[in-house]
């Protein structure tokens, strides 16, 4: 199959990394594939270097950026569409918002210029740009646009079975539309235990002793990601327990403001920031630490959840999108949204309780590994264009 994927920006995030591992194994597998995408500009760092020396090419769209603009975005539309004009593949296959838009309006619009049905339009849903934490008149917009590319899109493939649930619900596309493909993690870098000299060198670097128990934190420091609850929770239980100390992995626009915060509350000595660690270094940090916290509001299925996982790590997450899917009390701890109240006491069964830990962790991976494996969702994708291509 000739297949050409549109992402708006490699920055570092799950749904970039899903797209580079896609385009990856699907050009392993003998199909033809180009990756198109914008700048990889950002403060959240770049995965584009990981795009080098692969199977499949890259195109990169100067003007496709997040950030909504007119001008910029009728400019890469009609660059988009002069690729796919002149690439004719059998599949478009979109990711992200911005991306998601202008692929499937570019893609669609050149149906049967080519021959038969072609190219079939497919849209992954890594998240939704509408959601119960800002305007009402911002949510009808999006959802809005969202009904109208849904129109355009053949196929649907949903991270987790929530974010069908959420599309559904709005009105966007029909129920045999979709079908779930967890968005898969690079497992071999998570499953193969790290030396205990390498764990003490990372524990060393930030400061945090041998004995510790440490509860990390693997998202950008932004809103909506929820540091400032797993703070007030840590404010709460460093009185209690003198060995707990929490990490916070990762870079963003709040991470002064949480800095601040942490040392007038007199918590410098117990919450340790790491600032943007490269994708290499996520399992060691994950493997120097005994628990993992997640307290977004809102996100399709953090990766960072089954990551854990597979490091035998138990998770603790607000009960928000697809988390259910991965958290149960088999494997970690699932709490009300915002609720710390519940967060500190799931925090303390676990720093309390290391037979408890080792238990949930070793669920938690046997739970994940063939569900979040490469192989697993590229074989749902494959089988979803195959199906598009025999109508």
């Amino acid at each position: 199959m000739k297949i050409v994927h549109i992402i708006t920006r490699l920055i570092l995030g799950g749904a970039q990394e899903n797209t580079l591992i896609t385009c990856k194994l699907l050009a392993q597998r003998g199909h033809d594939v180009t990756l198109i995408t914008g700048p990889a500009t950002g403060p959240e760092g770049e995965l584009f270097n990981q795009t080098k020396n692969q199977k499949y090419d890259v195109i990169v769209v100067p003007k496709l950026i997040r950030a909504i603009c007119p001008l910029y975005d009728t400019l890469s539309y009609h660059q988009i569409k002069k690729y796919l004009k002149h690439l004719q593949p059998d599949i478009v296959h979109t990711h992200s918002a911005k991306a998601g838009i202008l692929g499937r309006f570019a893609g669609y619009g050149l149906k049967g210029k080519w021959g038969g049905n072609l190219p079939a339009v497919v849209h992954t849903i890594h998240g939704l740009a509408f959601h119960r934490y800002q305007s009402e008149t911002l949510n009808k917009f999006y959802i809005g646009i969202e009904k109208a590319a849904a129109k355009r899109t053949d196929f649907f493939i949903s991270v987790a079975d929530a974010m069908t649930a959420q599309a559904s619900a709005a009105g966007i596309g029909q129920p045999e539309q979709f079908r779930t493909a967890y968005s898969a993690i690079e497992e071999e870098n998570f499953l193969q235990p790290i030396l205990q000299e390498r764990k003490k060198d990372f524990r060393r670097k930030y400061e945090i002793p041998k004995a510790a128990i440490v509860l990390v934190t693997i998202a950008r420091l932004f809103m909506l990601k929820g540091h400032k609850y797993i703070i007030e929770s840590s404010r709460r239980l460093a009185k209690r327990f003198d060995n707990a100390v929490w990490l916070f992995v990762g870079d963003g626009n709040l991470a002064e403001h949480f800095k601040k915060q942490v040392r007038e509350l007199g918590l410098a000595d117990k919450i340790k920031f790491t600032g943007l660690l490269p994708p290499s270094q996520i399992p060691l940090a994950i493997q120097s630490s005994d628990i993992l916290v997640h307290c977004s509001l809102r996100e399709g299925l953090a990766r960072a959840l089954p990551q854990a996982m597979l490091c035998g790590k138990p998770a603790v997450s607000f009960d928000v999108d697809g988390a259910k899917e991965v958290v149960n009390e088999n494997t970690g701890r699932l709490i009300e949204p915002k609720n710390v109240q519940q967060l500190t006491k799931a925090c303390a069964e676990l720093i309390e309780d290391k037979d408890l830990r080792n238990k949930l962790g070793e669920t938690g991976r046997e739970s994940v590994k063939e569900k979040f494996a490469p192989e697993t969702m590229v074989d749902t994708i494959e089988a979803v264009y195959q199906k598009l291509l025999q109508k």
